[in-house]
């Protein structure tokens, strides 16, 4: 039997937010490479008096900025809790309109009874307290995950590194349908299939380009290599997991809203990089003044460079705005799509460094090569896939046997789906008449029992004329 917890109508709204996230995760990837690249002072002169100028290489630091960008959800939260803004997630009564009185009569008291176990039905709904400590679990899952990428990078190409994360997507959906419990249609299977084998195409576009034969590449030996793969897997599996328990807390009995996951994630976050992280990579060997990252060199750059402090300023908010629609796209969609998004991230990355080069600054950019027809077939078929994936939703690609379907037939499953759908919304529309009689506080049949104030004036001036 199929199930629709894997189907989602991809509507406008879906569309707009699954292209916000790409276009925030683009420049936050763009701001980050930036980063890497800028140089500054510490405040140090060497023995001519001439500033010390180093470069600002500090990925702690940038996942530290990045749970620090997060926090920002938990001012949105409570902002939209306060003034009861319409935002996903979050489900506020109607009240009765402001000018409005109840007079009491005893046409009343059935409909108080339905209000007053609506608001139980409510109540029941608030976020407890436990809910602020269970919402550590996926920035630990962040964190390590951050971490132990990192850590095989250091023995990997980048373009090994992109073929070995986009695979994450593997990891998701396998842990969906397991884990979740929430069945994938075969066309999902094949539109995840052909979502890792652009990934392939695209990382094995980058190996080419750089001559293929591991030029600039910090691995030495086919250990350290293996040791990388391990990392980087673990790494990879770890960020799938965190996507699938996101979705599980925003879908709860007691459903966790995405501002308050994200500002809580961010909040737990930092207080693991303060308590945990930062000790760590001071403490462990490096080449950042003998340790892996030295906060205090790091902080003595930030304060004495401006442009260091520009481009932090302006990832703060691209981290920011990139989780919180990439959250968004898991809580409308799902946590694959969340997965395919973070697949387009390396081609959307490649088209903007392509046009940094040629149209703004040379320094910051990408060439384009030979191999870049290639990297555009990897988009196309990352593209592809994700047509596939997206069905029956308009803009979605059917495989019903055509040419490009390559012999796949799945006709029968998307005229099951379509019926379950249709049925679906049947008794959605059903369900939302119950509520909607259940809190109804008017009746048609009798007079209302709320009279506005004004009405009320002027019954009585009309009494008086009378």
């Amino acid at each position: 039997m199929s199930n629709l917890a894997n189907v989602h109508k991809c509507g406008l709204n879906e569309v707009i937010l699954f292209l916000l996230a790409i276009i925030f995760g683009t420049g936050c990837s763009i701001c980050s490479k930036t980063m890497m690249g800028l140089h500054g002072t510490n405040g140090t002169v060497d023995e001519t008096g001439i500033p010390t100028v180093e470069l600002f290489q500090k990925p702690l630091f940038q996942t530290f900025g990045m749970f620090i960008g997060m926090m920002f959800g938990l001012i949105m939260h409570w902002f939209v809790l306060a003034f009861k803004i319409s935002f996903p997630g979050y489900d506020f009564d109607q009240d009765a309109d402001e000018g409005d009185v109840e007079i009491p009569t005893e046409k009343t008291s059935l409909t108080s009874k339905m209000k007053a176990e609506s608001n139980v039905d409510n109540a029941s709904k608030e976020i407890p307290l436990w809910m602020y400590f269970f919402l550590a679990i996926p920035a630990i899952f962040d964190l390590a995950a951050t971490a132990l990428c990192m850590m095989g990078l250091q023995y990997l190409d980048v373009s090994i590194y992109q073929m070995l994360r986009g695979s994450g997507i593997i990891f998701v959906a396998l842990m969906k349908q397991h884990v979740l419990k929430d069945h994938l249609h075969q066309y999902h299977w094949v539109g995840v299939f052909w979502n890792v084998v652009s990934v392939v195409i695209v990382g094995g576009t980058a190996m080419l380009a750089s001559g293929g034969d591991g030029e600039g590449s910090n691995n030495s030996n086919t250990s350290e290599t293996f040791w990388g793969v391990c990392l980087l897997m673990s790494g990879a599996f770890i960020q799938a997991v965190q996507f699938v328990f996101e979705e599980h807390v925003m879908t709860m009995d007691i459903p966790a809203p995405p501002l308050l996951l994200i500002g809580m994630e961010g909040l737990w976050g930092t207080i693991l990089s303060i308590c945990v992280m930062y000790p760590l990579g001071y403490y462990l060997p490096g080449s950042d003044h003998g340790s892996y990252e030295d906060p205090f060199n790091t902080w003595a750059m930030f304060t004495h460079s401006k442009n260091i402090q520009v481009a932090f300023f302006i990832y703060f908010f691209a981290i920011f705005f990139y989780n919180l629609f990439a959250v968004l796209v898991t809580f409308k969609l799902s946590s694959v799509w969340h997965a395919i998004l973070d697949n387009f991230r390396p081609i959307t990355v490649w088209g903007t460094d392509l046009f940094i080069f040629y149209y703004i600054n040379p320094f910051f950019g990408e060439v384009w090569t030979q191999w870049s027809y290639l990297q555009i077939f990897g988009m196309a078929v990352l593209l592809y896939g994700t047509a596939i994936y997206n069905a029956p939703n308009a803009g979605s690609l059917l495989l019903e046997g055509q040419w490009w379907a390559f012999g796949i037939n799945l006709s029968s499953e998307y005229e099951q789906v379509k019926r379950e759908l249709e049925q679906a919304e049947i008794d959605d529309k059903w369900e939302a008449k119950r509520q909607e009689f259940k809190v109804r506080t008017r009746s048609s049949f009798i007079e209302s029992p709320r009279i506005s104030i004004h009405t009320q004036a002027l019954r009585g001036i009309g009494a008086q004329h009378n």
